[in-house]
């Protein structure tokens, strides 16, 4: 059978591009282990004592201010929010959500707006 192979040049694979590969097929037991660092593994290797102390790092979070503007979010849905009511100072993101926006009453209003820490007074 294999000389009728070779006579017709027709090699297929073993495994095609369009089938779904398992991940235990791709990943056999035991050979993910040496791949994922747990965070302690990280700790270890990065020396953090050498570093100075303003430098952030895995122990120290503190870094200095963004310097790019914050997002505005839509205090609605949380996507981002090009509009603001001027009624209301609440953003949205769409006319949909316009509409709802224009439809809340004002401790609905002020609710939103004391999450987001915007200590507005509205008439």
């Amino acid at each position: 059978m294999e000389a009728e192979l070779v006579e017709a040049d027709i090699v297929v694979p073993m495994q095609l591009r369009f089938k779904k590969i398992q991940s235990y097929e791709k990943y056999p037991k035991g050979q993910t282990r040496g791949r994922w660092k747990h965070l302690k593994q990280i700790l270890q290797a990065e020396n953090f004592q050498d570093y100075p102390p303003e430098e952030p790092n895995y122990i120290n979070i503190e870094s200095p201010p963004s310097n790019q503007p914050c997002k505005r979010i839509c205090d609605i849905t949380g996507y981002e929010a090009p509009y603001v009511d001027p009624r209301t100072n609440l953003r949205y993101a769409n006319a949909d959500v316009f509409k709802t926006v224009r439809s809340l009453s004002t401790e609905q209003v002020h609710q939103y707006l004391s999450i987001r820490n915007a200590a507005v007074v509205l008439k």
